[in-house]
């Protein structure tokens, strides 16, 4: 196992087979590594690749498993139960920790540790998927045409089909509400929290805030002190969002969370012909009393993006990096880097 290779964690995961296909069809052998065997051993064995099998219970098993390697992307969710160990053991051994979280707990605290990362020479940079990239390169995007603005909004539309993996991270993060980002500060808000409508491609969309990770990210990228993020939702489903606000006692009940968690089992994620088919349209405005500005990213469907995206940013850090600590997509690589992308385009709206 060379320096230069790197590690895909939770790689038999749905989300984590979609990168493992997309870094082996560029030609790169990824070492696999999860903590079911049979899964992990038959994905290596049809590829042709190596596997690691470990959990992430004892801190030296996963400095052993990791150190020969120059990165670690970890795609094994929930990760507010997975991401702490095996960022503390890239710490520990220096290397490079990417993820495709979506929790702000764990952006939060990831950049809580930039100080150790500088001091071990590594990059901390969870959300290499769908959530964050191409908001965060939007976020920076439309900071960079109004440095003076002190409001951030974002909002996205996709194919609303969802991995189990995705579920079962919402599952588990039901019973915390809603997020965001007032006056420079992180504060709890009920979930729905606010709605509106926006247009979007001739179309009018409404949208209700959620939890989404550039509540946190987009602080660091753009020093914007009050971000909102949206997600495209009918009327009827949001009706149904805030209902969750009165019942929130019942859904913390175990007897509740275990019987969704057989319900999540379940979900197999989008199909192939959805995510070669589907996209995902992104929306954010920038303001001050003063000005705004709009503008719009059309990209592939959020699981294909993540696979792109992903293994786009290893790539660059398997060439080279210049950099250290903690960093979001846009500081590491600039505003443009989501056009990289194949199939993305931005518009000035």
């Amino acid at each position: 196992m060379s320096d230069g290779n790197f590690l895909i964690y939770g790689a038999n995961e749905y989300t984590g087979e979609l990168i493992t296909r997309r870094a082996t069809a560029l030609g790169l052998k990824p070492i696999l590594a999860g903590r079911n065997r049979d899964q992990i051993q038959a994905l290596a064995s049809s590829l042709g690749l190596e596997y690691l099998v470990f959990d992430l219970s004892d801190d030296d098993e996963i400095r052993r498993n990791i150190a020969p390697f120059k990165i670690v992307l970890h795609c094994a969710g929930p990760f507010s139960k997975t991401a702490r160990p095996m960022i503390k053991a890239c710490l520990d051994v220096k290397i490079h920790y990417l993820d495709i979280t979506g929790e702000i707990e764990i952006f939060e605290y990831c950049a809580s540790k930039d100080k150790q990362a500088h001091e071990a020479g590594i990059i901390l940079m969870p959300g290499v998927g769908f959530d964050v990239v191409p908001t965060d390169c939007l976020a920076a995007y439309l900071a960079s045409l109004l440095p003076e603005a002190t409001h951030l909004e974002l909002a996205f539309k996709g194919s609303g089909a969802i991995s189990k993996g995705t579920a079962l991270t919402m599952l588990e993060n039901s019973h915390k509400g809603g997020a965001i980002r007032q006056n420079s500060t992180i504060i709890s808000v009920p979930v729905a929290y606010e709605s509106k409508t926006i247009l979007l491609e001739e179309k009018e969309i409404s949208i209700t805030t959620i939890p989404w990770g550039d509540v946190s990210t987009a602080f660091y990228s753009t020093g914007i002190p009050n971000i909102k993020v949206y997600t495209a939702v009918k009327p009827e489903g949001i009706k149904r969002m805030k209902l969750m606000n009165s019942l929130d006692w019942l859904i913390k009940m175990p007897i509740i969370k275990n019987y969704f968690r057989r319900k999540v089992n379940q979900i197999k994620g989008p199909s192939e012909d959805l995510r070669n088919s589907g996209k995902s349209i992104i929306w954010g405005r920038v303001f001050n009393e003063e000005q705004q500005f709009e503008a719009m990213l059309t990209t592939p469907e959020g699981y294909q993006l993540t696979a792109l995206t992903s293994i786009a940013i290893v790539q660059k850090l398997l060439i080279d990096h210049i950099f250290s600590g903690y960093k979001t997509p846009s500081m590491a690589f600039g505003p443009d880097f989501i056009l990289e992308i194949e199939n993305t385009n931005r518009t000035n709206l």
